[in-house]
């Protein structure tokens, strides 16, 4: 399995947070070849801050590793992760990120700021973007085209 393959995955993930009305970012985490989380945003929904697509997957992740630890995992997200994200990536040590479309607003993982490799934290992840990007950004594009033509009537 191969990095397109996961990612496809998370992709799928993304396309269900959209039938909720929700941004469509999808996570899966994976160890050992083997998908042991899966994840999307739920923030419209649940009304949290922290419903990430990437930390609800920690979440789920924590509970199937029962550890806080996520080392030897590898998450793969549809969009660069956010400080926040970033942060909680650090804090569960998972060693690798793969990630879709790049974030110009918020991406912590190389574009606005690179929080996953800098070795002034304890723990650094080795990180890859823009695996299906051009997947990965479209369902983006579409999901705030068509938030914009319903704000504006059309």
């Amino acid at each position: 399995m191969d990095d397109n393959h996961f990612m496809n995955m998370a992709i799928e993930e993304a396309k269900k947070a959209e039938t909720l009305g929700e941004v469509p970012i999808g996570a899966i985490i994976v160890y050992q070849d083997r998908v042991i989380a899966s994840a999307f945003n739920l923030r419209e929904s649940l009304q949290t801050t922290a419903s990430h697509a990437e930390l609800l997957a920690i979440d789920k992740a924590n509970e199937v590793m029962g550890s806080w630890r996520l080392e030897g995992c590898t998450l793969y997200v549809t969009l660069e992760p956010c400080p926040m994200c970033a942060g909680a990536i650090l804090q569960s040590r998972i060693p690798r990120v793969v990630f879709g479309a790049y974030d110009a607003k918020a991406g912590c993982a190389g574009t606005l700021l690179n929080l996953l490799d800098d070795d002034r934290f304890n723990h650094t992840v080795d990180v890859t973007g823009g695996v299906e990007q051009e997947t990965c950004g479209q369902l983006l594009s579409e999901f705030f085209r068509k938030i914009r033509a319903k704000k504006s009537g059309n």
